[in-house]
């Protein structure tokens, strides 16, 4: 009894509290319309619910398989873990990620460019595992398991990494301050930090897009007041993001750049542990949804079918498209998805021919297969947009750093490290998330007549405009901080505090295109795809950091002539940074050009809602 009594003293009862909290400031920054909508949907859904037993409708179920009890799973108290588990493993990320550039320049010793494309490329790799770990969620592990796999690869990675830099790493002890110069690095050294960070790597960008997925799964889209607080819980999910980078972005970062490389690695260890017994402890009160196969050979057969068929001619009725009967689809735990006019010719896939005597889905699909395709079909041009805007918020990790490292950083006697300066990002989201749910929301939805004040593609709009200020200002404040150099081979004499507001600026930017991101793509993608939708937001930041790479190697093989050292020089003062980020804000406004386009030719998808949950029923 003592330990029952001592377990809701320190855990329940200040969970249940927070969750209470959440729930009840969602309710208050929920917009008067969207009250009213919801209202009148539980009004008309009364009857109904009260014939049903409490059980979920999406077909989620608890740990044993069992459909998912409202009161005993999911909703803020499941959410509101996962949100804490994702800040935890967010610290330790960034624990590594924020400072990794001065790393490889104090420890390793490589030069600017190297190191900067060194992170580009770890990042782009981070980014590009997510979709191994949305493959795997949504054909064969699911989302809990595959969370807990890759959290355990993650901790591992970080293991290694402190226990390299310990032992290997960081000789003499201090060094990489910034004065103390470490020796050099042995081959045996180097192999065991590029293992490390790449399974660093592996397991924050594999547990990434399912953790969200995993989390949204947590509210029944069948309940109207648990359907708008998953459309509320990616931006609380971007928030955790942000919040869990603080402590990484001034504790850590203030303790590396001062050479205590080892404490740092130490204590994004640590946190990743604790994370990992957070989502363990919260096993019993998640909902699941099943993995619904292979996806790529649903997609491969919605091509084949439609090549078999390609002299057949698409009925102009879609009603005359084969699909199965009644509510059940053809895809394990899918809604089906109803016909679509884009992309008529995948419609032969569907054509039911004179004498159709195989239903074999390499000859003949459904209209909610067929559609599931499309659905990727119209996602990728937009998503195709996002890449350039990545370029630019990656910047912030590498050439921001070392711009940064080129001014004066001391204000009094307190040094401010380059990396740290990132905090001006953190605060700016955090701000402009709670803004723009409680403000700008409410006020935005009189003129759009949208409850949600602005829709996911007309906020990723937003987001390029503000990128592309971001650019400007970065490069007017080199502009000024070349003029401030007396002697080339010291930082400027202009403070680095004149880089708030760009870094304020990406902040905004952020809240805009990712936050709509995540929306978007997870609310676009069939049930099939949900954590494939949601990896799309950060392979966008993955093939933005190649995309990264290729414009600084391009750039500084044009501008490295006889007698000019480039762009983008070891030593930043003798270069012109202020053209590479004048160039990027002119990549930004042409690609907001073509999104435009892109957003105006997109038609949004339609699912079918599930009916009563017949197993639900039965249980009554």
């Amino acid at each position: 009894m003592v330990g029952i009594d001592l377990w809701k003293r320190l855990y329940y009862y200040p969970w249940h509290s927070l969750t209470t909290i959440m729930a009840a400031f969602e309710l208050k920054s929920t917009p008067k319309k969207m009250k009213e909508e919801v209202s009148n949907e539980s009004m008309a859904n009364e009857d109904t619910e009260k014939m049903i037993s409490p059980f979920t409708l999406d077909g989620s179920t608890d740990k044993k398989g069992n459909p998912a009890i409202k009161a005993k799973t999911g909703r803020w108290n499941s959410a509101a873990l996962l949100l804490v588990n994702y800040g935890m493993c967010t610290l330790a990320f960034f624990g590594v990620g924020v400072n990794l550039v001065l790393f490889l320049t104090r420890v390793l010793q490589q030069e600017n460019a190297v190191a900067a494309n060194n992170v580009s490329k770890w990042t782009g790799t981070v980014y590009i595992f997510s979709l191994v770990g949305a493959f795997l969620s949504d054909s064969y592990l699911g989302r809990y398991l595959t969370c807990a796999i890759f959290q355990m690869i993650f901790l591992a990675g970080l293991a290694l990494l402190s226990l390299s830099s310990s032992f290997l790493l960081v000789k003499p002890s201090g060094c990489g301050d910034g004065k103390l110069e470490c020796n050099p690095v042995s081959a045996a050294g180097t192999g065991v930090f590029y293992l490390s960070i790449f399974l660093i790597a592996l397991g924050s960008g594999g547990y990434q897009p399912t953790v969200a997925t995993l989390g949204s799964e947590q509210f029944d889209e069948n309940d109207p007041i648990e359907k708008h607080s998953k459309i509320a819980f990616f931006s609380y999910f971007y928030f955790a993001l942000n919040a869990g980078s603080v402590l990484s972005n001034t504790l850590l970062v203030y303790y590396e750049d001062s050479g205590k490389w080892i404490m740092g690695f130490w204590l994004s260890t640590g946190s990743a542990a604790l994370a990992l017994v957070l989502f363990l402890l919260g096993t019993p009160g998640y909902r699941h949804l099943k993995p619904s196969g292979n996806p790529l050979t649903r997609i491969a057969q919605v091509f084949v079918a439609a090549i078999r068929k390609w002299s057949v001619k698409v009925p102009e009725n879609g009603e005359m498209l084969y699909e199965l009967e009644g509510k059940e689809s053809a895809i394990a735990g899918s809604r089906k998805v109803p016909h679509s006019n884009e992309f008529r010719f995948l419609d032969k896939a569907a054509t039911l021919t004179d004498g159709e005597y195989s239903t074999s889905a390499w000859r003949l699909a459904t209209v909610t297969q067929v559609e599931e395709v499309k659905c990727v079909l119209k996602m990728l041009p937009i998503w195709l947009c996002t890449i350039i805007y990545s370029v630019v918020f990656t910047q912030m990790a590498s050439l921001f750093v070392e711009q940064g490292a080129a001014m004066e950083s001391n204000v009094g006697s307190f040094h401010i490290p380059p990396a740290s300066m990132s905090l001006f990002d953190i605060l700016s989201v955090l701000f402009f998330i709670v803004i723009y749910r409680r403000l700008l929301v409410p006020l935005l939805s009189r003129f759009t007549k949208n409850p949600r004040g602005l829709s996911e593609l007309q906020r990723m709009g937003v987001g390029l405009v503000i990128g592309s200020l971001a650019m400007l200002v970065a490069g007017l404040l080199e502009v000024q901080r070349l003029k401030r150099v007396t002697n080339k081979q010291q930082p400027s004499s202009l403070s680095i505090l004149w880089q708030i507001p760009q870094y304020v600026l990406i902040g905004a930017s952020e809240v805009f295109m990712y936050v709509g991101q995540l929306e978007f793509f997870n609310g676009q993608a069939p049930d099939g795809l949900k954590s494939f939708g949601s990896s799309l937001c950060m392979a966008s930041m993955s093939l933005g950091n190649y995309v990264s790479i290729i414009l600084v190697t391009i750039v500084m093989k044009v501008t490295v002539v006889e007698g000019s050292p480039g762009w983008i020089p070891g030593n930043l003062n003798f270069g012109r940074l202020d053209n590479f980020y004048f160039m990027l804000a002119g990549l930004t406004v042409v690609d907001l050009v073509a999104y435009m386009f892109c957003a105006k030719w997109y038609k949004y998808i339609k699912v079918e809602e599930n009916e009563k949950s017949e197993v639900a029923l039965m249980m009554i």
